[in-house]
């Protein structure tokens, strides 16, 4: 759902609220509502998915290092050894799921017969055979004395193994928290309030301050235009403005927020900097993780986006978030469930996917790493009985605070 306004996840309903934006955007809320703009039809929104991590067997990634060993599960493809006066070269050690096959680095572990020479290869994160699938979000590289980086995920834990580096033989990790399953969870986009008491997971906008001692994600509108930040698209980044044939801008006319163009890769370039700056932000602020919303503007754009323009600028900001040791959530968006690895999001975060029978998909693909909010207390009671494993809670709406008298919340 987008904020600036609320309808139901069909657009049945929609309210104001404001955001403020960062990196040089203009204040507003990102608030969000029911059903959000990622309510088209199903209520679906669009997520993306990481580049540049490795995934690797057995739930760890390959990760391929110059000047040293990596370490990790148990790998084949070690030391050779060469006669007397000969010359040898070695693969390399790489992490993650038992492989076989050589991955050449520079630095890697070899043993020379007397007299000999040894050396270790290039290593350009290349892909070890049996045992280690490379996943989409990149390649291990390394060089001599080169760097080479790589991101490991685990489902369901509590840690992402982090992103590692290392030059010359030494490396440092950014490890990535993810939410634990299954934990009692609110849905604070629409205005912050104490959290009800056993609520260890909250959602607030990036513009709000994340909740002391929670696990806090946060929410971040990177596919469309607040309302009330219009004027800065339109005075600093009239071309980043998704434009029909006539020039003008594409509207989403249920949130009243013009689209942002996703079309070219240029101009997801100049897109990852405003909005990977707002992500950089959260984190500065203390947030674990963030949710991109409304991922599905392509269903809304008449055909000038297209599904792959969404789901490589997804990739793009999952990368940004993982840079900065953040988790990434797909909001929605069933649709492209099969586009997880391309997109590298951790978990989920959907609406009424007990109304629209879709919880099953996202557990298939994210297992219980699925929180999910639900605006009909029928499907909120038929989610809690059907899915214990998962997080669930009730929300009014407009997602309002205590105060408001439309305010509902119950969790399971």
């Amino acid at each position: 759902m987008a904020d600036g306004s609320f309808v139901t996840t069909r657009g049945l309903v929609t309210l104001a609220f404001m955001a403020v934006a960062c990196s040089g955007s203009p204040s507003g809320t990102d608030g969000s509502s029911s059903g959000g703009s990622t309510t088209s039809a199903g209520g679906k929104s669009t997520s993306a998915a990481t580049t540049g991590g490795a995934s690797a067997a057995n739930g760890g990634k390959a990760t391929s290092s110059s000047g040293g060993k990596a370490t990790g599960g148990a790998t084949t493809g070690g030391t050779s050894s060469a006669p007397v006066g000969g010359t040898s070269t070695s693969g390399s050690k790489a992490s993650g799921g038992a492989t076989t096959g050589t991955s050449t680095a520079t630095g890697g572990k070899a043993s020379g017969g007397s007299g000999g020479t040894s050396s270790g290869g290039n290593a350009n994160g290349g892909a070890a055979t049996g045992g280690t699938s490379t996943a989409t979000g990149g390649k291990a590289n390394g060089g001599t004395g080169g760097t080479s980086s790589s991101s490991s995920k685990s489902t369901g834990g509590a840690t992402m193994g982090g992103t590692s580096t290392a030059t010359g033989g030494t490396s440092s990790t950014t490890k990535i928290t993810l939410p634990t399953a299954n934990a009692s969870w609110d849905y604070e986009i629409g205005g912050i309030y104490t959290p009800p008491s056993g609520v260890k997971v909250v959602s607030r906008d990036r513009n709000s301050a994340p909740a002391a001692g929670l696990y806090n994600i946060c929410y971040v509108n990177g596919f469309q235009i607040q309302p009330d930040e219009e004027s800065f698209w339109t005075g600093q980044h009239p071309t980043l403005i998704l434009r029909d044939s006539a020039n003008k801008p594409v509207v989403d006319t249920a949130w009243n927020e013009m689209l942002l163009d996703t079309s070219t890769a240029a101009k997801r370039t100049e897109l990852a900097a405003i909005v990977g700056g707002w992500i950089t932000k959260c984190k500065t602020d203390g947030f674990n993780a963030v949710e991109i919303d409304n991922l599905d503007s392509y269903s809304r754009s008449s055909g000038l986006l297209t599904q792959a323009n969404n789901i490589a600028f997804m990739a793009q900001l999952s990368a940004v978030a993982h840079q900065n040791g953040l988790a990434i959530a797909q909001k929605n968006s069933s649709e492209l469930l099969g586009s997880v690895a391309t997109m590298g999001t951790d978990f989920a975060v959907v609406e009424e996917c007990n109304r629209y029978s879709e919880c099953d998909t996202y557990t298939a693909a994210y297992g219980t790493l699925v929180f999910i909010i639900e605006y009909r207390l029928q499907d909120f009671q038929t989610g809690c009985t059907k899915y214990p494993q998962l997080s669930i809670v009730l929300r009014d709406l407009n997602v309002s605070t205590p105060s408001s008298s439309s305010y509902v919340y119950q969790g399971c």
